[in-house]
C-alpha cells in the first residue's frame, strides 16, 4: 500500500482547509440536511393519504421519468456550460417547489396528485443538478485528491441523513409537516451562497474544449468501452431496482402497517440509517485501492442479509440494526462506485459519464419503485422484501465477478494538471 493510499483520510481532512471545496461542503451540508427533512416529512404525509405502496411508487415514477429523459441533456450542459450557474438555477427552482408543497400542507389542501406533480418538476431539476454537481466536485481538487473529495462529499451527504430526519421528526411533532418543507426551502440558500463564491473552471487545451462540445452519445460510447465504469453502473442499477424502493419508497408504509409504529419511530429509523450511511462514507477514507473488490463483495452480502432480516422483523430493534448495517454497506458501495467512475472518466466527458452513472440510480428509480411496490401490494411487503434480497445478492456477486480486479486498477492521468491555486 502506498503512502498516498494509506493517508487518504488525512488528505480528506486537508481538503477542509480554507478554499472553494470547504465552502462547497459547508453549503452542501446545510442544504442536504434540509432535503432529508423534506424527504421524511413528505413520506409521512403520503402515508396519511394512502395505504397503497404503488401510489408511493407513483411519486418516484413521476420524478424519474423526466430525470430519465433529460439527464443526458443535463450531462452535456454540465460539460459545455458553467456548472455553478446550472446549479444555482436548480436550487432556486427547488426552493419554489418546497414552498408550494409546504403551503398546501399548511392549509390542509395537500392531495396525492400535488405530490406527484411536484415530483415531476423536481425530476426535471435533478436531471440538470445531478450530473453538474457530480462533475463539479472533482474540479475543485487535484486529480490525486478525487477519491478523498468524493469520500468527504459522501460523508457530508450521509451525515445530513443523521441530522435531517431527526430534525424533521421534531418539526412535524411540534409545528406540523409544513414546517419541514419550509425549512428545506430556507436551507438551499446556504448552497447558493457557496456556489456564487466558487471560481470558474480552469480552461483546458483548445482540443479539450472542443471535445466538451461533442455530442451526448460520446458519454454512452465511452462508458461502453470502459469495462470498469460499466460494471459500477450495473452494480448501482441492481441496487436501485431491488434495494432502494425498500428504504426510500415503502418505508412509511412499512413503519405504519408492518411494524405498526408512528412518525417519531420512522424518524429514528431514518436517523439510524443516516448514522450507518455516515459511518460507511467515513469508512471510504480507510479503504486501500487493492482492497476495493473485497469490500464491495462483502457489502453486497451485508445488504442482502439486512433486507432479508427486515422482511422477518416484527419490532424496532431488529429493523433498526438491519437498516443501520444496510446503510453502512450501501454507502460504501455507492461511494466506491462513484469514486471509481470519477477517477476513470476523462475531464472533458465527466459530465456526460456522470449522467450515465446517475441514470443507473435516478433513471431506474421510477421503474423500480413501481415494480417492487406493485409486487408488494400483490404478495405482501414481507414476501417482496425477502425476494428482493435474494435476487440482489445473486446479481450483485455476478456483476462484481465480471468486474474482477479492474476495480482496483489505478487510472492513468491523461495529462499533468495545473495547480489549483485559484480555489484557495
Amino acid at each position: 500500500m502506498s503512502a498516498e493510499e494509506k493517508w487518504i483520510g488525512h488528505r480528506a481532512l486537508a481538503l477542509l482547509r480554507p478554499g472553494a471545496f470547504r465552502r462547497y461542503i459547508i453549503g452542501s451540508a446545510i442544504s442536504d440536511t434540509g432535503t432529508w427533512m423534506q424527504v421524511m416529512a413528505q413520506g409521512w404525509v403520503m402515508s396519511t393519504l394512502t395505504n397503497k405502496a404503488i401510489l408511493l411508487g407513483m411519486a418516484n415514477f413521476a420524478a424519474g421519468l423526466p430525470t430519465l429523459a433529460l439527464t443526458m441533456v443535463g450531462g452535456s450542459a454540465a460539460d459545455r456550460f458553467d456548472k455553478r450557474k446550472i446549479l444555482i438555477a436548480t436550487q432556486i427552482a427547488q426552493i419554489a417547489f418546497a414552498i408550494a408543497l409546504g403551503w398546501l400542507v399548511l392549509i390542509n389542501r395537500i392531495q396525492i396528485w400535488h405530490i406527484i406533480f411536484f415530483a415531476a418538476l423536481l425530476g426535471i431539476s435533478i436531471a440538470f443538478e445531478m450530473p453538474a454537481i457530480s462533475a463539479l466536485v472533482p474540479e475543485l481538487v487535484r486529480r490525486d485528491e478525487i477519491a478523498a473529495a468524493v469520500a468527504m462529499d459522501r460523508s457530508v451527504f450521509h451525515g445530513s441523513r443523521l441530522v435531517g430526519p431527526s430534525l424533521a421528526g421534531l418539526f412535524v411533532g411540534w409545528w406540523g409537516a409544513a414546517s419541514a418543507f419550509f425549512a428545506n426551502a430556507f436551507s438551499f440558500l446556504a448552497l447558493i451562497v457557496a456556489l456564487i463564491s466558487l471560481p470558474k473552471r480552469i480552461k483546458g487545451t483548445p482540443e479539450e474544449e472542443e471535445q466538451r462540445r461533442s455530442g451526448i452519445m460520446d458519454g454512452f460510447r465511452y462508458v461502453r468501452s470502459d469495462r470498469t465504469i460499466l460494471s459500477m453502473i450495473a452494480l448501482i442499477a441492481c441496487t436501485t431496482i431491488f434495494v432502494f424502493p425498500v428504504i426510500s419508497v415503502m418505508l412509511p408504509l412499512y413503519v405504519r402497517n408492518v411494524l405498526q409504529l408512528g412518525p417519531s419511530t420512522m424518524g429514528w429509523l431514518m436517523a439510524t440509517s443516516g448514522t450507518g450511511s455516515f459511518l460507511g462514507s467515513l469508512g471510504l477514507l480507510s479503504i486501500a485501492r487493492d482492497l476495493r473488490l473485497k469490500f464491495m463483495s462483502g457489502n453486497v452480502l451485508v445488504v442482502a442479509v439486512a433486507v432479508f432480516l427486515m422482511s422477518r422483523s416484527h419490532g424496532f430493534v431488529l429493523t433498526a440494526c438491519s437498516m443501520g448495517c444496510l446503510a453502512i454497506a450501501l454507502s460504501m458501495n455507492f461511494g466506491l462506485a462513484n469514486t471509481i467512475v470519477q477517477e476513470h472518466a476523462p475531464p472533458h466527458l465527466r459530465g456526460r459519464v456522470s449522467a450515465v452513472f446517475g441514470l443507473s440510480f435516478f433513471g431506474l428509480m421510477p421503474i423500480a419503485g413501481l415494480i417492487v411496490t406493485g409486487f408488494s401490494d400483490l404478495v405482501g411487503m414481507r414476501t417482496a422484501l425477502a425476494v428482493s434480497s435474494v435476487i440482489y445478492g445473486i446479481l450483485g456477486f455476478a456483476v462484481l465477478s465480471m468486474a474482477g480486479r479492474h476495480v482496483c486498477d489505478r487510472p492513468v492521468s491523461p495529462a499533468p494538471e495545473p495547480e489549483l491555486t485559484s480555489v484557495a
